[in-house]
């Protein structure tokens, strides 16, 4: 797939503190890219140095190989959609998506028939001649997206466009702008710093943190398969152990003894050797649990606990198990009706247990004593 944007070694400071930290990747010609982190990570900086916004103190940005590192905002082909909606109060919706147009005295005719595609476009026709404080939220980022949309950009940065909204508005919102990514074709950037945002529409995303590139990959492979601590823990929820490899156990896999825990079977992908350090991540939904002991399998790390938490929560319920000193967050979804079966309980006796395959290894580079056989 053709490279649209390419960052090299991007870094920025405001002051003493680094906001960016030789940060290099691409973004792919038509992709809907995410940049997601926790605020002061530096997507939002990154953003503005894209959009031309900010330069950055060194590296450079590079648009189909052109060097526009540091051409002005206007001479960019991007256009921006922020938090705010930035709308005119006092120009109709339609005068509002048509004003870029009317600036860049484009004919009247060419005017009428881009807003009125505008307006198909984000579903708004009979909403037209109303004023921003006449429509809801969603319907003035709508209409953001559909003005900075009208003068065809390359590249759409939309920063944090859903942060104002409720939690049922964002989520049709998240449909219509995939809608719209899938309807124009062209590249979307999408700064966010919700996880659920990120992971729905993404094709593919670059995690940032304290300035520095995580990861960059699919959704399916930020979330599977995290390469530091801070990706498998910001992402979703999910249980860490710390041990050493004791021994292996049989062709790819490994047994190692875990910090306040039993010993645990994983999948050494690794390739890790008696005595490495090791830092796991199970995710809560891989941990299955019950009242009664399953049969005994030969790649299933099986333990016995106490309910200690339950939250319930609709469509799942989280509990945390008390096992040994450990507390194991585990997630059981209702497949059922949940009236059809007798519930798990506060302090119920219950069994947990996951494959080795869906454990992921971490690897650690210092070299620790192994426990004794």
């Amino acid at each position: 797939m053709a490279e649209s944007i390419v960052f090299e070694n991007i870094s920025k400071r405001f002051g003493q503190s680094v906001a960016l930290n030789d940060v290099s990747f691409a973004i792919h010609k038509g992709e809907f890219f995410s940049l997601l982190g926790p605020s002061g990570c530096g997507k939002t900086t990154l953003l503005r140095i894209l959009a031309g916004f900010e330069h950055p103190d060194t590296g450079r940005i590079l648009l189909d190989g052109q060097d526009i590192t540091r051409l002005p905002p206007n001479k960019r082909p991007v256009n921006t959609v922020f938090q705010n909606y930035a709308l005119f109060p006092h120009l109709t919706i339609w005068e509002n998506i048509a004003f870029g147009l009317r600036i860049a005295h484009r004919p009247e005719t060419e005017i009428q028939k881009e807003v009125e595609d505008m307006l198909a476009l984000i579903q708004m026709s009979d909403q037209a001649y109303k004023k921003p404080d006449q429509i809801s939220g969603g319907q003035k980022q709508r209409v953001a997206i559909a003005r900075a949309l009208i003068n065809h950009p390359q590249i759409l940065l939309l920063d944090e466009p859903l942060a104002a909204l409720d939690l049922k508005l964002r989520q049709k919102m998240l449909l219509d702008l995939d809608r719209i990514h899938d309807e124009v074709g062209i590249t979307f950037i999408f700064v966010t710093h919700d996880q659920t945002e990120a992971m729905a529409v993404s094709d593919r995303l670059a995690v940032l943190h304290k300035g520095c590139l995580e990861q960059i990959g699919t959704p399916v492979q930020i979330y599977e398969t995290p390469k530091s601590s801070f990706v498998a823990d910001f992402i979703g929820d999910t249980n860490f152990f710390d041990g050493v490899v004791s021994e292996k156990a049989q062709k790819d896999y490994t047994l190692f003894q875990a910090e306040g825990f039993q010993p645990i079977l994983c999948f050494n992908d690794k390739q890790l050797s008696k005595g490495d350090a090791v830092h796991l991540s199970v995710r809560p939904e891989k941990i299955h649990i019950s009242r009664e002991a399953p049969p005994q399998q030969p790649l299933h790390n099986l333990y016995q606990g106490i309910v200690d938490d339950i939250v319930y929560k609709g469509d799942h319920t989280h509990f945390g198990v008390q096992v040994g000193s450990r507390k194991i967050s585990v997630t059981k979804q209702h497949s059922r009706f949940l009236l059809d079966e007798s519930p798990i309980t506060w302090k119920d006796s219950v069994w947990i247990w996951w494959h080795a395959d869906d454990g992921f290894m971490l690897e650690r580079c210092q070299k620790l004593e192994a426990p004794n056989e």
